[in-house]
């Protein structure tokens, strides 16, 4: 099948592309071009230009058509009506939406994709949700041929998932754990989350290419593997080599120190998110997802290990953690005593 990614170059979108052209599809990018992360595709198929950019997107892919397009960069609806327009033609257009749209906090502990979808805390969430109703509704009046794919918390050997981090600079929490610092983990951290490999996930997408039956579908993929964040923290330090000195602290006292952090704890992390596969299975029958966190984030940790260049630490970040721990330590010794 001829595909085209926007986007391609990201954490997960990356391992999409690795896998499709494994499975031998012609495989075309479009991006700005500015992406540390190594092109995998030829150059006359690295096509550059902002997707947002209505005359920039025909001039790249004017000649050209797919089979599949997969948009990883589209965040608000004004991006979506207009591949709508840009995409008229093609046989299945991917929306990649994201778990944090489904309701928070959630009324089941199950999340299947019919939950519904409401997120009051997270501004991305409700931007997506809005997405894939306008996508929807091009659906049912036009027969556009959309699939939505909501992926949860997913990473790489360039990302280190964790609840309280960097996602920019994520050696941060490796250094921290290193060097003995407190670890924030939100509430008391037995609230269970799911993490999914990139890998995995690449799987379970592209075994929906060219799939009629997925048209006008929504699917999570995630792992099946549950885990509570103490659990997480603890594997992130095996592999770092460490025991960190995790701080349990509410969550509502971290997003009072840091109120930018109020969606992604209250409008996803802080949650507890356990994913019902059964629906991408009924599509892609062999979706499996095989790597556990154990042995991805030990991948990972080798990774950041191995390149002095990939460990920047955030010190914003890392101000913000030790302030937290300052007075919440200060806390605990002043009602111990």
């Amino acid at each position: 099948m001829r595909v085209l990614f926007i986007g391609g170059t990201g954490i997960i979108s990356s391992a999409c592309v690795t896998e499709s052209l494994a499975r031998g599809h012609d495989v075309w990018t479009l991006n700005r071009g500015r992406s540390v992360l190594p092109v995998q595709v030829p150059a006359s198929r690295a096509l550059v230009g902002d997707a947002s950019d209505a005359s920039q997107v025909r001039d790249a892919i004017k000649g050209l058509d797919f089979d599949v397009v997969i948009q990883w960069t589209a965040y608000v609806p004004a991006q979506v009506a207009l591949d709508v327009e840009l995409y008229a033609h093609v046989g299945q257009y991917i929306f990649i939406s994201s778990a944090s749209a489904y309701e928070k906090p959630p009324s089941r502990w199950l999340i299947t994709e019919s939950t519904p979808l409401a997120n009051p805390f997270w501004q991305y969430s409700r931007d997506k949700i809005a997405c894939e109703e306008l996508l929807m509704a091009r659906h049912l009046a036009s027969r556009f041929p959309v699939t939505i794919v909501r992926p949860s918390l997913t990473y790489g050997v360039s990302q280190i998932p964790v609840s309280m981090g960097s996602w920019e600079r994520p050696f941060t929490i490796i250094d921290r754990m290193r060097r003995g610092a407190k670890i924030i983990v939100p509430g008391d951290g037995t609230n269970v989350w799911t993490i999914t490999h990139n890998t995995d996930f690449a799987r379970g997408l592209v075994g929906l290419f060219g799939r009629d039956e997925a048209l006008g579908e929504a699917f999570h993929i995630t792992s099946d593997e549950a885990l509570t964040w103490n659990r997480i923290y603890a594997l992130v330090g095996e592999a770092a080599g460490v025991e960190p000195d995790v701080l349990h602290v509410p969550t509502d006292a971290i997003v009072a120190a840091d109120p930018s952090l109020g969606g992604t704890l209250w409008g996803d992390k802080a949650n507890t998110a356990i994913f019902d596969n059964s629906k991408i299975r009924t599509v892609v029958p062999d979706f499996v997802a095989d790597v556990p966190f154990a042995t991805g984030i030990a991948e990972t940790v080798r990774w950041f290990d191995a390149d002095p260049s990939r460990q920047a630490i955030d010190d914003e970040a890392n101000a913000l953690f030790d302030r937290i721990a300052e007075v919440y330590v200060d806390a605990q010794r002043r009602v111990s005593s």
